[in-house]
């Protein structure tokens, strides 16, 4: 999943639940209500989808759609979820500015206080970073205050293929380390660029893959465009491909974000498993090409598709669940790759989270002593243990 980029064109509404709708209603708190712009109040069971039937208030629009499954924000909020737009606005957890939650015990708390929703604070713990990615484990988001960004007075999308993942990989590394502010960095290998041809009716070169997007001023794009592209060509990039017009962008990332599905259609009939891991970007060419070395002598059937830009790719493994001895080398598989980022400095999960299955590779990223504070806190907050029991810990 992918955060949801907002464009508030009026300065007077907050976004509220109530009985399946969404309304626009002035916020009752502070001085002077609706003089600040930029923010935007969810209920916990607001929805991104473009096809919910719960619209956006009047004067506030998408920037871009993103991909998954129908999810709430809240719920977005409480998984950490982040996704193509990460790599220039971050990720849920960099965009959330207050958080209403219900504790265990039936308390209401308002995690930056009853209607506050400043840029900075030194005021005590971070609770709103707390809470945010603690995957239902400690209390129940039901409303959400985000922060807005404005929409771009220009945006253009491209594609472009490489010889090799090290091509690829190296090109996006060069790319941030020449602080040029890409707002988008996708790859898809050789076999996920084959498979979305195939799902979303493309026509690019079946090779590893880079899928950009940039944002700002006419100017200010012509520069971006310019500098990636010199990046590009020195590792050997080519079969540009630009999109500029608002159609064509939003087709290409409609590939992009059913890459799941395109995935699956691969092997009809089986069953998707994901994994999610995330390194330090000056470690990301070793673990991708070592990745797709594993990936090829595996025998499975699999992609490889991740926002780079912050470090962060998924194998999405296609297994017949019937299949046990496939099914533990899709296992054996995704150990050594969680282990491998480990040893790279990285971490178990980019944005999926623990939930029951990498219980123990947390314990191996955070240590003891990390676990004990964590098992602390969930003590604390949830003594009787009704918060989502057996998730993370």
């Amino acid at each position: 999943m992918c955060l949801l980029l907002l464009r508030s064109e009026c300065s007077t509404g907050t976004m509220s639940q109530c009985t399946g709708r969404r309304l626009c209603q002035p916020d009752p708190h502070g001085p002077n209500p609706g003089a600040e712009s930029g923010r935007l109040l969810c209920g916990g069971g607001a929805r991104r989808h473009p096809q919910s039937p719960q619209h956006p208030p009047a004067g506030q629009r998408p920037l871009v759609p993103y991909p998954g499954a129908d999810a709430s924000l809240c719920g977005m909020v409480a998984t950490g979820a982040s996704g193509t737009n990460a790599v220039r606005y971050g990720t849920m957890r960099d965009n959330v500015l207050n958080l209403e939650v219900v504790l265990p015990g039936g308390r209401l708390l308002h995690t930056a206080g009853p209607g506050r929703h400043f840029r900075k604070s030194a005021a005590g713990y971070n609770l709103t970073g707390l809470f945010v990615g603690s995957e239902g484990t400690l209390g129940l988001i039901t409303a959400a205050t985000l922060r807005l960004h404005p929409a771009p007075e220009a945006t253009v999308a491209a594609t472009c293929a490489f010889p090799s993942v090290q091509a690829a990989v190296d090109s996006t590394v060069h790319i941030l380390q020449a602080a040029v502010p890409v707002a988008r960095i996708e790859f898809l290998d050789d076999v996920m660029m084959d498979a979305c041809n195939r799902h979303s009716k493309l026509n690019c070169c079946v090779a590893p893959t880079l899928f950009l997007e940039f944002h700002g001023s006419e100017q200010a794009l012509a520069e971006q465009v310019q500098r990636t592209e010199e990046i590009i060509r020195h590792n050997g990039g080519s079969h540009f491909s630009w999109a500029k017009e608002a159609e064509e962008r939003s087709r290409l990332w409609a590939a992009r974000h059913n890459a799941w599905y395109a995935a699956l259609a691969l092997r009809p009939g089986c069953k998707g498993y994901s994994t999610d891991v995330c390194v330090p970007i000056s470690r990301l060419p070793e673990i991708l090409v070592q990745t797709k070395e594993d990936l090829q002598a595996s025998g499975l059937t699999g992609t490889i598709v991740g926002h780079v830009g912050d470090g962060n790719f998924h194998c999405i493994l296609v297994v017949d669940p019937e299949d046990h001895e496939e099914l533990l080398r899709v296992k054996a598989f995704a150990e050594q790759l969680v282990r491998r980022a480990l040893a790279l400095h990285g971490t178990c999960t980019g944005e999926h989270g623990i939930g029951l299955g990498k219980r123990l590779l947390l314990q191996e990223e955070v240590g003891t002593v990390g676990i004990e504070t964590m098992r602390q806190l969930k003590a604390t907050l949830d003594p009787r243990g009704l918060m989502n029991p057996g998730k993370v810990l």
